[in-house]
């Protein structure tokens, strides 16, 4: 069966929420992986989380309806895609839940251990979240272990490929059967490399473009290496999925526009042109989560087992009443998410400095945690 117009629209829709999240979100992952590295005192790191605190929370908004939208859908991919990586996803969440206590909590109680615990936490998982993001795209692209069956008595039984089409008619489903170590080979690694150092690069961009001063200039600096790296990565990861996993030459699009835009971003870091550098970096990550969607073409999900135990998006779709329904709410609140998101850039679209950073930390003293009393 042929995918329906409802079906394409909502693929696309769900790659457009990714975009959202890979894009914005990316920065602030790569200001946060900085974090320690980047501020030479407690007064820039304070600089350098101004610079996404206005933003992350929103940033969120795009994971959290790519989720729900994938979910409502296309159940199926959901449900074998959440349900087979699990432990990784589960991992993600507790990285992304540590990164917003750090975020919030760090300035609560004014004492120097506490902070510098929280940016350590703050860092860890910027790199870790990263590169298990990395990890999970490099396996769409890639596929893993999906095939087709049972459970019985708490043992999987596969349906032969011959019989896979007739099974699922009679109740069989699609399953991920390899667990979290089968996610984990040579190109899913080296994706979650590239991911990480794509992050790295957007976000010491954003500091370069959102700060102003000796700060702006170490930032452009440092982005100045980390394209080298990232770039060079990127090209040997994605020629890399192009030619063994990809089922389209139609993939080779994306590919190629993603990498002139990336070479184009690295010039313009290196000639110290940070703003255009960061949103022709922008573009560049956006055009490559593009290239990741189209690699497996009409699949949801694609087996390494045999082409037979792919999920197809029309395999894994729900009703077309549904996607009716659901495009109605997308018409309506889509533009004003978008909207938002474009207003609050805009209200914090000057650049700050650390002159803009109060010389006196915020928080309350230790010695009041449980009395709640001023101290003297």
């Amino acid at each position: 069966m042929e995918l329906s117009l409802l079906q394409l629209i909502w693929f696309i829709l769900i790659i457009v929420l990714w975009i959202g999240y890979v894009t914005l979100e990316g920065f602030g992952f790569g200001a946060g992986m900085l974090l320690k590295v980047l501020p030479k005192n407690d007064k820039e790191r304070r600089l350098l989380l101004n610079t996404i605190g206005p933003h992350w929370d929103g940033n969120e908004v795009f994971l959290l309806t790519a989720g729900g939208a994938t979910f409502a859908a296309f159940p199926e991919w959901y449900a074998t895609m959440f349900s087979g990586m699990y432990t990784a996803l589960v991992a993600v969440l507790l990285m992304l839940i540590v990164r917003i206590c750090a975020l919030e909590w760090r300035g609560k109680i004014n004492s120097d251990k506490w902070r510098n615990t929280w940016d350590c936490l703050h860092t860890g998982v910027a790199w870790v979240a990263a590169i298990l993001w990395g990890v999970a795209f490099a396996n769409l692209v890639q596929g893993t272990r999906i095939e087709v069956g049972h459970y019985i008595n708490g043992e999987f039984v596969a349906v032969p490929v011959e019989a896979v089409e007739t099974a699922l008619t009679e109740g069989a489903k699609h399953y991920l059967t390899g667990g979290f170590f089968s996610l984990l080979t040579p190109f899913t690694i080296l994706g979650g490399l590239v991911v990480a150092s794509l992050f790295l690069n957007h976000g010491a961009l954003w500091l370069a473009l959102k700060t102003s001063g000796d700060f702006s200039k170490r930032a452009l600096q440092l982005a100045t290496k980390t394209a080298l790296v990232s770039t060079a990565l990127t090209a040997v990861w994605a020629i890399w999925g192009q030619l063994q996993f990809a089922v389209s030459p139609l993939s080779w699009i994306p590919l190629l526009l993603a990498a002139l835009l990336l070479i184009a971003a690295l010039f313009l870091t290196f000639i110290g042109k940070e703003k255009p550098a960061f949103f022709v970096h922008f573009a560049a990550l956006a055009v490559a989560v593009v290239f990741i969607f189209s690699t497996f073409g009409a699949n949801a999900l694609k087996s390494i087992i045999h082409p037979a135990y792919n999920l197809t998006l029309v395999q894994a779709s729900a009703t077309a009443p549904t996607h009716t329904v659901m495009l109605i709410a997308a018409v309506i609140f889509v533009p004003i998410v978008l909207s938002y998101t474009f207003w609050s850039y805009w209200v914090f679209s000057k650049r700050i400095s650390v002159d803009n950073i109060p010389d006196e930390n915020v928080g309350l003293h230790p010695t009041e945690i449980r009395s709640f009393e001023k101290v003297g």
